[in-house]
């Protein structure tokens, strides 16, 4: 069965989520209904990361399997080749607007959303001054008192690497929280505006929402940059961390490696060797 790969896009704000849940609106109900009104049964969808109720995305990735005869029924031409342009217009003329798939290609029966990928990279978008606070933008964007963006970035450097992100997520029973971050940086971008970056391999449960809490109580001088190091420590949770709002984050990208052997030899990698994400 050919697979295809979707790159998918999504403002999260009318939507509890990724993950299908009964007599709610969900990210993944949306696309699946979609799919199985243009090929006509329910069809199965892997994704690269289930975000959270008010989550966005511009660079979410899920793959998916039909069959040839399928796949060339879409074309509507005898003779035609399979391809998956013809899907991705179709889906999107039956798509709500806040739900796009930004483009889709044939893969190797290897390429697994999930596990094949190698990191993914999030964007947390903070509005610290009324200048950058515009209402168009308040569903994409935290709005907080000023920040201190260099402390930000001071606490932010200890936590890269390889650590146990216990005190920063949620845990997931029998799911290990060893995650190795291999980017956190707040950076100012223009008046009033800060991005903070996160990327990994995967992230635990709310981990980088806790992490973003962090690093704004230590922008707006509450606590020290030592301290978000001295939470990490202390493989707790920490009431006095808080939980950054999910409309700020944004899912930007998910990278995986080059060809056949080697997405199967990082899914396999995966499967035996972290926890899902």
């Amino acid at each position: 069965m050919p697979r295809l790969r979707l790159d998918l896009a999504y403002d999260g704000t009318g939507c509890h989520g990724w993950a299908i849940q009964p007599g709610l609106r969900t990210v993944e109900g949306e696309f699946s209904a979609a799919l199985e009104r243009i090929v006509r049964r329910p069809v199965g969808l892997s994704v690269a990361g289930r975000t959270d109720a008010g989550v966005h995305a511009r660079g979410q990735v899920a793959h998916l399997d039909l069959s040839e005869p399928e796949l060339l029924s879409l074309n509507g031409r005898q003779g035609s080749s399979p391809n998956a342009e013809t899907l991705v217009r179709r889906l999107n003329a039956v798509l709500p607007n806040d739900l796009r798939v930004l483009r889709g290609e044939l893969v190797p029966e290897s390429f697994d959303a999930r596990f094949s990928a190698l990191w993914r990279r999030y964007r947390y978008r903070v509005a610290d001054q009324t200048v950058a606070q515009d209402p168009l933008r308040r569903t994409q964007t935290w709005w907080t008192r000023p920040l201190d963006v260099e402390a930000m970035s001071q606490a932010a450097e200890p936590l890269t690497g390889e650590h146990d992100f216990a005190a920063y997520c949620v845990p997931r029973q029998g799911a290990s929280t060893v995650r190795t971050l291999y980017e956190l940086r707040a950076e100012r971008v223009g008046p009033g505006r800060i991005d903070v970056w996160a990327q990994a391999g995967a992230f635990c449960h709310h981990m980088v929402r806790f992490l973003v809490g962090a690093l704004v109580t230590v922008g707006q001088g509450r606590r020290p940059p030592a301290w978000a190091t001295q939470v990490l420590a202390s493989g707790q949770r920490d009431g006095s961390v808080p939980l950054a709002p999910a409309h700020g984050l944004t899912l930007e990208q998910v990278a995986y490696p080059a060809g056949a052997a080697a997405l199967a030899a990082q899914a396999t990698k995966a499967r035996n060797g972290r926890p899902s994400a």
